[in-house]
């Protein structure tokens, strides 16, 4: 049951990491959540789930955005931006100057605004220097967000999140599909995050609020992807695909790019401001993890949203 008394959080893009932050608020209590989508049909999904769903997109502005906003104490950003910026920046950054209920915006950002540093290690004060177009673009949507908090305080929080990865969205599943692909270039490793613990640091900065932040959102053990890949080959009983030497793979240009950035990310702040304690702090743990839950859901015929 929800009370006027309840907090409302809206997502801007509800995908992958707001539909778990969604949930758990949900099921919490004393929560009412709500947020966009591109389609009709993704919005009756969401409906079904408990939750209020309008269209947007860039194109698309919010139909009565401060009717929709009304009473919203948190919201998140999580729309991919484009060479223009934040979709929701561009076309609503107006209307969020005037929720005078809101508390707390986080902006879901990358740590591709790093660039590359050929190996070595970057923190919330290491100087953005991007190296990608998806860097560069998630740069110019934190600089549009940075403006509204400092200009016109809104209570903006960045997170830097590394590759998510989870239930349904991880080496497990490339593994199945046959896809994974194992590729060997020495001294390059990636940092993840699992999706149960951004959802846990996002709670926990709406319950410590600090305005202007930012946190990088990232495991304990950057690691080759090589790596990963094995190590769900051994969960699933599957032989692992052949070793690929780098300059002998044919990938993709979205691939490619995140092979040309090579950098381990500090995850400190997080645990000494927030006092968060990783759920899976390495990618043994969060694979453990994702094997669990799906086999969970499956048992008992869940479908994701």
């Amino acid at each position: 049951m929800t009370t006027d008394g309840d907090q409302k959080l809206f997502c801007f893009g509800y995908g992958y990491s707001c539909a778990k932050l969604g949930s758990t608020l949900l099921n919490q209590g004393g929560w009412k959540v709500s947020g966009t989508s591109r389609t009709n049909q993704k919005c009756h999904s969401l409906k079904e789930h408990g939750v209020k769903a309008f269209l947007f997109d860039k194109s698309k502005p919010l139909i009565d955005p401060l009717y929709i906003l009304n009473g919203v104490t948190h919201i998140v950003m999580s729309i991919p931006p484009d060479k223009e910026g934040d979709p929701a920046f561009l076309n609503h950054a107006a209307d969020l100057k005037k929720i005078k209920t809101l508390k707390w915006v986080g902006y879901l950002s990358t740590t591709g605004v790093y660039g590359n540093r050929d190996g070595e290690w970057v923190d919330e004060t290491t100087e953005t220097n991007p190296t990608s177009i998806r860097g560069t673009r998630r740069l110019i949507a934190e600089n549009q967000w940075r403006s509204l908090y400092e200009k016109e305080g809104l209570p903006v929080h960045f997170f830097r999140l590394a590759g998510i990865y989870g239930p349904g969205r991880s080496a497990l599943d490339a593994v199945r599909a046959g896809t994974a692909r194992r590729i060997n270039k020495p001294g390059h490793a990636f940092s993840r995050i699992h999706v149960d613990d951004i959802v846990q640091i996002l709670m926990a900065s709406m319950a410590k609020p600090n305005p202007g932040s930012i946190y990088n959102l990232c495991d304990n053990q950057a690691a080759p992807s090589h790596e990963v890949i094995c190590y769900a080959c051994e969960l699933l009983d599957i032989e692992p695909p052949p070793m690929i030497d780098f300059e002998d793979a044919d990938m993709a240009p979205m691939a490619m790019s995140f092979y040309k950035d090579n950098k381990r990310v500090r995850n400190n702040k997080l645990k000494d401001e927030l006092g968060v304690d990783l759920l899976h702090p390495d990618y043994f743990s969060g694979l453990d993890a994702c094997l669990e839950a799906e086999q969970h859901n499956i048992a008992l015929g869940h479908a994701a949203i």
